[in-house]
């Protein structure tokens, strides 16, 4: 059983704030809601590295969980209905896109790796990405340049409120670039995902595997 399937994301109908970083997310916010902290954007939840996958494919959304350690149902709330409704899944990008490929024979499928690929494409704004990761490779001149514009363009979203987006990090503030690039190996060089997936409170886990981060944060510091 994937425990990552009950982890619950909810898309708000009424103006929202998080309670950890105070930022205003108005409308239509993305949240978690969290038993000690209350309303969490997706970035403090800590999954914000996740993409949205609508319902409708339930191959595809079934073969996406398959692949994804970590995911979340995303819900709203109906009020003709007056209950919420799934509206999809975020799950890993990894995972969608091995989902992708085993879907690749069906049409539909291929038509929709096509549009999500072109609205990703739209939702980057490529110059600032190409700073961003400049940026990342004059604080870790050792880290991959793959690695450096994965992390660009994760944490540069438009829409995302991820820290790539915030005033900071406009301004490529190196304590706001440098907790992009955390929070990059944190998911991808440890195993994070798999302690949130277990059941650990997120800050228990960043404890569990800041040796790790550190340590890799420090090797790719050298020259």
């Amino acid at each position: 059983m994937n425990k990552s399937a009950d982890l619950k994301v909810f898309i708000t109908t009424r103006e929202a704030s998080c309670n950890e970083c105070g930022e205003e997310l108005g409308r239509k916010a993305w949240i978690t809601l969290n038993r000690e902290k209350g309303t969490l954007c997706l970035s403090c939840a800590d999954l914000d590295h996740l993409v949205f996958l609508p319902s409708g494919d339930a191959a595809l959304t079934r073969r996406a969980r398959k692949h994804s350690v970590l995911s979340a149902v995303v819900l709203r709330w109906s009020r003709a209905r007056k209950r919420y409704e799934r509206q999809g899944l975020l799950v890993e990008e990894g995972g969608l896109e091995t989902a992708e490929k085993e879907c690749l024979e069906d049409s539909d499928a291929r038509e929709r790796r096509r549009e999500r690929q072109a609205e990703k494409r739209a939702e980057y704004d490529q110059q600032y990405i190409e700073k961003f990761a400049q940026k990342i490779k004059e604080l870790f001149p050792s880290c991959p340049s793959d690695r450096a514009e994965e992390i660009a363009q994760h944490a540069c979203l438009k829409y995302s409120g991820r820290v790539g987006r915030s005033a900071a990090a406009k301004q490529l503030d190196a304590e706001a670039v440098e907790l992009a690039v955390a929070a990059h190996i944190r998911h991808r060089e440890t195993n994070y995902d798999d302690l949130l997936v277990k059941g650990y409170d997120r800050w228990e886990a960043r404890n569990e595997v800041r040796l790790k981060v550190e340590r890799v944060l420090s090797d790719w510091r050298e020259t």
